[in-house]
């Protein structure tokens, strides 16, 4: 596959600190969604790091990108398993209406994300 497709990740040293390194999980699935040809479902979010042995760490700013997550629509989030804590303090009127998927691994987050 890789012999018919190139691939170039770019992230600048200059980058803003906080972001990066919670966008591991998208950005492994937006790598494996262009090599499959599998889509990614409509109005779903992910954040949480990753390991290189594929283990999806907890990322920082959970109530932040929850709400921002529903501002803009999203109904379905993907969070690493240790990010419960942080939503089960969020209060229940501003995680109405979203469905909260808890992962531990990538081969979880590309079952929930693809279609």
């Amino acid at each position: 596959m890789l012999e018919k497709k190139n691939l170039k990740i770019h992230v600048p040293e200059g980058a803003i600190p906080k972001d990066g390194p919670s966008a591991g999980i998208t950005m492994v699935t937006s790598m494996v969604s262009t090599f499959t040809g599998r889509q990614v479902k409509e109005r779903i979010a992910m954040t949480g790091e990753m390991t290189l042995r594929g283990r999806v760490m907890p990322g920082g700013g959970i109530k932040e990108k929850i709400l921002a997550a529903k501002r803009a629509g999203i109904t379905e989030l993907i969070l690493c398993e240790d990010n419960r804590k942080d939503v089960e303090e969020i209060k229940a009127e501003y995680v109405a209406g979203l469905a909260f998927h808890y992962v531990k691994r990538i081969e979880e987050v590309l079952s929930l994300a693809l279609k």
